[in-house]
């Protein structure tokens, strides 16, 4: 029977325990109050913490080590992988690419699917566009020495540039491939930052287990003449990047 306490989870609240137990030992990870010395309490020390039974924090250990944060030794007990994240910067000329450029040896972004499709509300507003203006729908996948980063959605107007995805095919990049229809350079105009658990997709794409947190960035980019050219909606694994705000 679960046990009660000050660190009861919430019960009621939809999510199941050994997820909810798991966010605690990442955010305890984080800021430092679980871990001393690279190692977790015992399972029954942490049981009693967070008030729930010895099978849910193992369910929650299972879940984390298989997502690479933590790491168990046959009778040694679990510890922390220590896996430095990847520093990824937003500034006025935010490019993946050149981003990570400094930290990792090999980038690429894949392209998962694409479609022209009539702009969402959002889409179009933020591309100052007429509602139902075709738009390109890019669904891409980043990666960093074999990792999978982020994955991404990003809209552009199909009037403008028609047939961005074959180019994109082509260049690899989204940089590259607005150069090609004359935008050599671009600027970001607005950053969106919010955090988030994975989705289904989340999970498959960036090999993710339930209860991972995501990092949310929505995004709008501008050419030189202040002309938006990209709405996005980026998702970064919350253990394996941190976001920094350069101004």
């Amino acid at each position: 029977m679960e046990q009660t306490g000050e660190d009861l989870m919430e019960r009621r609240s939809g999510v199941a325990l050994w997820r909810q137990v798991a966010d605690r030992i990442r955010l305890g990870i984080s800021n430092g109050t679980l871990g001393e010395g690279g190692k977790l309490p015992p399972e029954i020390t942490l049981s009693q913490q967070f008030g729930v039974n010895r099978h849910t924090v193992r369910a929650a250990i299972s879940a984390l080590v298989q997502e690479g944060v933590l790491r168990a030794e046959q009778g040694r007990g679990t510890f922390v992988e220590s896996r430095k994240r990847l520093a990824y910067p937003i500034t006025t000329r935010t490019r993946f690419s050149t981003g990570l450029k400094d930290q990792t040896r090999a980038r690429r972004v894949n392209l998962l699917r694409h479609v022209v499709e009539p702009a969402p509300a959002r889409v179009a507003e933020a591309l100052q566009l007429e509602a139902g203006a075709p738009v390109h729908r890019l669904e891409t996948l980043s990666e960093a020495d074999g990792r999978s980063v982020s994955r991404g959605t990003g809209w552009i107007d199909a009037s403008r540039f028609p047939g961005f995805a074959d180019v994109f095919v082509e260049t690899g990049s989204i940089t590259a491939s607005f150069a090609r229809f004359g935008v050599d350079d671009y600027v970001r105009r607005s950053t969106l930052v919010s955090a988030r658990h994975a989705d289904a997709e989340d999970l498959e794409t960036l090999k993710l287990s339930p209860g991972a947190i995501v990092l949310v960035t929505i995004a709008i980019n501008d050419d030189l003449d202040g002309r938006p050219i990209q709405f996005s909606e980026t998702h970064f694994s919350a253990d394996l990047v941190e976001l920094t705000i350069e101004t």
